[in-house]
C-alpha cells in the first residue's frame, strides 16, 4: 500500500513589515491575479523578481504588468511582502490537493477588479485607433463582476468611439453582458462626443 502524500506546509513570515503602499498591494495582486487557484507564495515572487524560471517563461507569467516589479530585491525579501498581504487580508491560502495555492480574499479582489478593469479599459482605448475589435474574444468568460466594472468604465468615457467595439463584442456575449453592453452603446450614442 502506498502512502498518503503530506500536504506541503508553509510558515507565514512578513519579517517586521509594518505596511506597504497602495501601490505595492495593487501590483502583488495583479501579478498574484496570474495564478490565483494554481500557484503559491514561491511563484508569486519569482513573477515580482522577474525571475527567468522555466516555469514563468513556460506559462507567460514574463508577461504580466507585475513582472520584475521588485527585480532589486531579493526573492525572501518580496515573500516577506507577499506574507504581509496574506496577514493583512488581501490573500489567502487554500489547498489544491496537497499544495499551498493563493486565492484572493474579497477585499484583495475588490482592488484587483478595480486595477484589473483599468487596465482593459486602457487597452480598449488603445485599440480603438486601429479598429481591430478582435481583443473583445478574450474578454469572454471573464469575471462577470469584473466585466460589468469594466462596461461602466467604458460609458464613463462618454466616448463615442467605442460603439462599434461594443456592437462586435455584444456579438460574442452571454445574455446579461449583451444586456449591459447594449445600454452602454445606447448611453453613448445619447450622451457621447
Amino acid at each position: 500500500m502506498g502512502r498518503t502524500k503530506q500536504k506541503v506546509r508553509y510558515k507565514l513570515n512578513s519579517g517586521g513589515i509594518k505596511s506597504l503602499s497602495d501601490e505595492e498591494i495593487k501590483v502583488i495582486l495583479r501579478a498574484a491575479d496570474e495564478l490565483i487557484g494554481t500557484g503559491g507564495r514561491s511563484m508569486l515572487a519569482k513573477i515580482l523578481k522577474g525571475s527567468k524560471d522555466k516555469k514563468v517563461l513556460k506559462y507567460g507569467l514574463n508577461k504580466c504588468p507585475s513582472y520584475g516589479y521588485y527585480c532589486e530585491l531579493t526573492r525572501e525579501e518580496i515573500t516577506k511582502r507577499i506574507d504581509w498581504m496574506i496577514k493583512s487580508g488581501y490573500l489567502k491560502i487554500e489547498y489544491s490537493g496537497r499544495l499551498p495555492v493563493l486565492i484572493f480574499t474579497e477585499k484583495g479582489w475588490e482592488i484587483e477588479r478595480e486595477t484589473y478593469a483599468n487596465e482593459l479599459l486602457n487597452k480598449l482605448t488603445e485599440i480603438l485607433e486601429d479598429q481591430d475589435y478582435s481583443f473583445v474574444y478574450e474578454l469572454k468568460d471573464r469575471n462577470r463582476g469584473m466585466i460589468l466594472l469594466l462596461i461602466e468604465k467604458i460609458k464613463n468615457t462618454k466616448n463615442a468611439r467605442f460603439i462599434p467595439l461594443l456592437k462586435e463584442w455584444k456579438r460574442i456575449e452571454y445574455k446579461k453582458v449583451q444586456t449591459e453592453l447594449q445600454k452602454a452603446i445606447n448611453y453613448l450614442m445619447e450622451v457621447g462626443f
